[in-house]
């Protein structure tokens, strides 16, 4: 009984005074706290409370959805310092601004299987921020940010040496970051991270899954930097256009599997800095939408051993970039006979088996010149680019090595996984009939200006 007792007392004295209005003052949380019996439930009825709040023994705090803890602007909103403790159904608000002090709404240390869920943090600096407690789930949650500069503010979600924790559900908007340091076996679903800098950053976090998120609207998507087997599967990844602008971008990553992503409207859409490092490591991309990005894939030029099968590559101003030209080569395009599907390949399919009798290659020269003088790319698709790439066709001495040799091909549009919830961009399914709705008008309209200047000769 005492590990489940509610605790009530003070609470239900002030009842009456919080439900009428009257309340001119934070009620005193800490000191309701303080009188909880360890492993208790501390039940606040609707009110104001004030934060600052330091929880050193196992407990759950359920504000049912109505309770707020204000922090006064200065502090933490809580400070938890043990195992075993469940924050619930609050809104915490007003942290402090410190970055050296890490002001948080919730800040854990050594908070074994802390858990905070169905919260709502308003003028936070960070949000939810767990150091060293393994296990811990971070769920549900609405996480706001203070109006600062980008690089003021602290990071949605802070995960520090902490290797089990759960990030599940939760909506993080105009912070920095959300940050996963040093932390193993973590499970990273069902998220959104918008209008920040970075909407996830990982950093030597092994063994991680990182599955049906929105990456939307930052400056980078995601970066995954000196990380071992992740499996990043099911996201959305649109619209981040910042200086770097990458969707996601990978640095020294070994043994990831990036399969049934949308990768859409960003600068970059896939960016590979040495990814993967280790000499006998492949990583594997897998059935992804990349779409409506200025490049849709970028490498340094000794970026090897990633293997291509199954993708769709539609209507990205540049298929693949090479950043700063050079040799580029071993990275695989086909895998068992199945290649990917590139909205710009001339081939055709005779024996209709679905995959082109031809290679895609790509080799046009205007993409060279872009990738050694980037400035170059403001002209792209204008009639001087294609005057360029047609004299490369048409003297061969002129046509560089190719970047892409695919060699099986897909004639026909892969099936897409359907996009995760919450995100805004254009849907998925949608991208091809627009494509070809594009193509049509452009045809229908070639036409009519042929049969006006035919009728006037």
């Amino acid at each position: 009984m005492r590990r489940t007792a509610v605790v009530l007392g003070a609470v239900f004295a002030l009842t009456s005074l919080a439900t009428a209005g009257a309340q001119s003052q934070p009620i005193d949380l800490q000191a309701l706290v303080d009188a909880a019996p360890s492993g208790s439930v501390v039940t606040l009825v609707p009110g104001v409370y004030a934060g600052n709040v330091v929880i050193d023994k196992p407990l759950t705090i359920d504000g049912g959805g109505l309770a707020v803890v204000d922090a006064g602007g200065d502090g933490n909103g809580f400070e938890i310092t043990a195992a075993d403790v469940t924050l619930r159904g609050l809104t915490i608000r007003d942290t402090g601004d410190s970055l050296d002090r890490e002001n948080a709404g919730v800040s854990g240390r050594s908070a074994s299987r802390m858990v905070v869920e169905d919260c709502v943090f308003q003028n936070v600096l960070f949000g939810v921020f767990a150091r060293q407690s393994p296990d811990a789930v971070i769920r549900n949650n609405v996480i706001g940010a203070k109006d600062l500069d980008l690089g003021r503010r602290g990071d949605g979600i802070r995960v520090w040496e902490t290797s089990g924790a759960q990030i599940i559900g939760n909506t993080v908007d105009g912070g920095r970051d959300s940050v996963m340091w040093y932390s193993d076996n973590l499970i990273v679903d069902g998220n959104k991270f918008t209008n920040g800098r970075y909407g996830l950053h990982f950093m030597y976090s092994h063994d991680a899954t990182i599955t049906n998120n929105v990456l939307e609207g930052n400056s980078v998507g995601g970066f995954l930097m000196y990380s071992k087997n992740l499996t990043f599967t099911g996201n959305f990844i649109g619209g981040n256009s910042g200086p770097s602008g990458y969707g996601l971008g990978m640095k020294e990553v070994d043994g990831a599997s990036v399969r049934d992503n949308q990768f859409v409207g960003n600068r970059i859409g896939v960016y590979f800095d040495y990814s993967p490092i280790s000499y006998d490591v492949t990583n594997h991309f897998v059935a992804n939408l990349v779409a409506y990005n200025e490049v849709g894939l970028m490498f340094l030029p000794n970026v090897e051993r990633n293997a291509f099968t199954g993708n769709a590559f539609i209507e990205n101003r540049e298929q693949v970039g090479v950043s700063s030209g050079g040799e580029f080569t071993g990275n695989i395009w086909s895998v068992d006979g199945v290649g990917n599907h590139w909205d710009d390949f001339g081939g055709y399919d005779a024996d209709g088996d679905g995959i082109g009798d031809i290679p895609y290659k790509l080799d046009d020269l205007y993409s060279v010149l872009i990738d050694t003088h980037p400035e170059m790319a403001f002209f792209a698709d204008t009639p001087a680019a294609r005057a360029v790439d047609m004299a490369a066709h048409l003297f061969p001495t002129l046509r560089p090595r190719p970047k892409v040799v695919d060699e099986a091909p897909l004639v026909d549009m892969p099936q897409i996984s359907p996009r995760p919830s919450g995100a805004t961009t254009i849907e998925s399914t949608g991208l091809l009939g627009v494509s070809l709705a594009l193509l049509a008008a452009a045809a229908a309209i070639v036409a009519l200006s042929r049969s006006r200047i035919g009728g006037l000769r």
